[in-house]
């Protein structure tokens, strides 16, 4: 068979301070139609940076192709060097002969156009299709990737989407044309492990009824196992090893393809094992409410969380509707703590973190911090309890200023507290770099010259700037390859244990969780659905929602492949209700000591 696409000798290179930076270099890449190649490697191993290049997009960016072969047959059956094409030609290939599915969904989405606009406009120009049937096939493709309440979705801007939505529509937008060639980076990372089975298979039958073929980019090894007919390894800009699945994940031969195994965690490898950090004595629970909370003092105390958002409607903009993003939440952390809440995407994790830190504003309940009610300081009191809560966010990218670079991020809030100054500050920052596992070197480059799991590790070192007591890690470590991700983990684990930090760390891998959490809360629908000991959520789960997350774990093992057909869909549900719909308080049954289930017929 030939092949659909060939990269030969590719080299990239990227200007810098005092020379050139070679992204890339002697990389040969064959894609065949039907077949899935994975590339995995560290973060600034050249990932992404050589699909980019075979979309002509690393020029918009300052990259130049200087050597090497991009060649590509398209639906005519002729073939193109990519290289060499105009931009006119690239604009007719871009989003219908090779859809791309790109790392960050934030900054792939435009925000002053709504969903439906944004999956029209291809549809449009590529397909020629009226308006009508666009938003018809936009609807459908909606409802292909899991997204509840797909009509109201299209009116939407990306702004009033979650990370993880917002990546559904990327991928919705990248299959729309059924593209020749599918290049998918980092497509799963914002979803959680049922939506991502659920694409993943998606994905997989596009495989096998187009022929398609898919250049898949992601550090995660078990989608690799799951997914891949043939895996590329890259470090350092070259390719390492190439195999089949089953070579690279039974048999790997490079030393550092099976250092990236390795540092794989796995669902059960901490059962039967001690939390990660010393956590006091047990027991002490309130058996009235699903707030567990076993270590010492109290830091944190959330009561009775409510957060929801209106929906406008009818000719005067009056509110039809709400969206029940968070219903009743209560919990508690100790010190030297780590809560972990997992959920599907849309299920309230990230309000209930932006709450804690105000960013949200609550409808009702209570946040106490030390004992003290954060929802009636001041705004210049909030501030000053920044110092001891801190929030690393879901996207790096929006969360860096692009304007600044690496040493002026982090410094910022250092400066802004007055803790340190002059050289004394730059030697803090790099001491948070070198911690990090990020180079010096790095201090002077701008986010727009950092991969993604860069840019996250530098939002880490921002975060621990100023010596917080508490952190909201939402999706800390999700963008972070598996090696940098231990390491991550591991640094979190030792500041905890150093410094008496405390963790709510949000996050859709359950491997993650199980590793570094004492406690987990399972969200479903704006609820706590289950609470309790890292033990009892993964080794006696009670919820049907909390084994269906442990049920769609994906395995490191290529003989356990996701299905082609999409099977075991859950029905579609929604958060929004109309105006003036009280669901009620939620109320839990303990059925272990500490451990507490939300009760039948609240949702």
């Amino acid at each position: 068979m030939e092949p659909l696409t060939s990269i030969d000798g590719l080299r990239v290179e990227f200007p810098a301070l005092g020379g050139t930076v070679v992204a890339v270099r002697h990389v040969d890449l064959q894609v065949f139609p039907g077949e899935i190649l994975c590339i995995v490697g560290e973060s600034g191993s050249g990932k992404s940076v050589t699909s980019n290049a075979l979309m002509q997009l690393t020029r918009f960016s300052g990259g130049q192709v200087t050597n090497g072969n991009l060649n590509f047959v398209r639906r005519s059956g002729d073939e193109l060097d990519l290289r060499t094409a105009d931009e006119r030609q690239m604009r007719r290939i871009r989003g219908n002969e090779i859809g791309m599915v790109f790392q960050e969904p934030m900054a792939a989405l435009n925000p002053s156009y709504t969903v439906g606009w944004q999956l029209s406009e291809g549809l449009m120009k590529h397909r020629g299709l009226s308006r009508k049937e666009a938003r018809d096939r936009s609807l459908d493709l909606l409802v292909r990737v899991r997204i509840p309440d797909p009509e109201r979705r299209l009116r939407q801007f990306p702004h009033e989407l979650s990370g993880g939505m917002c990546q559904r529509v990327v991928i919705a937008m990248a299959l729309a044309c059924e593209p020749r060639l599918l290049i998918a980076d980092e497509p799963t990372t914002a979803l959680d492990v049922t939506v991502q089975a659920e694409i993943l298979a998606l994905i997989r039958r596009l495989c096998s009824e187009t022929g398609a073929a898919v250049l898949l980019i992601t550090h995660d090894m078990a989608v690799v196992a799951q997914m891949a007919d043939r895996v590329a390894v890259m470090r350092g800009g070259e390719m390492v090893e190439t195999g089949s699945v089953h070579q690279i994940i039974l048999r790997p031969r490079h030393a550092y393809t099976r250092a990236l195994l390795a540092a794989v965690p796995k669902i059960g490898e901490m059962a039967g094992k001690p939390s990660p950090a010393r956590i006091g004595t047990s027991g002490d629970v309130d058996r009235n409410e699903a707030m567990p909370c076993a270590g010492g003092e109290r830091i944190l105390e959330v009561r009775n969380l409510v957060r929801r958002f209106p929906v406008h409607g009818g000719l005067f903009r009056q509110t039809i509707a709400n969206v029940h993003a968070v219903e009743d939440v209560s919990f508690r952390v100790g010190e030297k703590e780590t809560l972990a809440m997992v959920g599907e995407s849309g299920s309230g994790k990230s309000t209930v973190g932006r709450c804690i830190l105000r960013l949200e504003e609550p409808d009702s309940g209570e946040i106490r911090f030390h004992g003290r009610d954060l929802l009636s300081l001041s705004r210049r009191e909030m501030r000053d309890r920044f110092r001891d809560i801190q929030m690393v966010f879901q996207d790096p990218y929006g969360s860096l200023n692009p304007q600044m670079n690496v040493l002026d991020q982090i410094a910022e809030p250092i400066r802004n507290f007055g803790l340190d100054r002059g050289s004394a500050l730059e030697d803090r920052v790099a001491n948070l770099l070198d911690r990090v596992k990020l180079p010096r070197q790095f201090l002077l480059r701008y986010p727009n010259e950092l991969s993604g799991g860069q840019r996250q590790r530098v939002a880490i070192a921002r975060a621990l700037a100023v010596n917080p007591e508490f952190i909201v890690a939402d999706e800390a470590v999700s963008s972070l390859d598996a090696s940098i991700r231990a390491q991550v983990l591991d640094l979190m684990m030792d500041l905890q244990s150093e410094l008496g930090l405390s963790y709510l760390f949000i996050s859709h891998d359950m491997a993650v969780v199980e590793r570094i959490s004492h406690f987990v809360a399972v969200m479903f629908q704006g609820r706590i659905v289950e609470i309790g000991r890292r033990s009892d959520i993964f080794e006696r789960p009670h919820h049907p929602y909390t084994r269906s997350l442990l049920a769609a774990v994906p395995k490191m093992d290529p003989a356990a492949r996701i299905s082609r057909n999409e099977t075991g869909a859950r029905p579609l549900q929604t958060p929004i209700h109309a105006a003036g719909h009280d669901p009620g308080p939620s109320r839990y049954d303990e059925i272990a000591p500490g451990h507490f289930l939300l009760r039948d017929g609240i949702l």
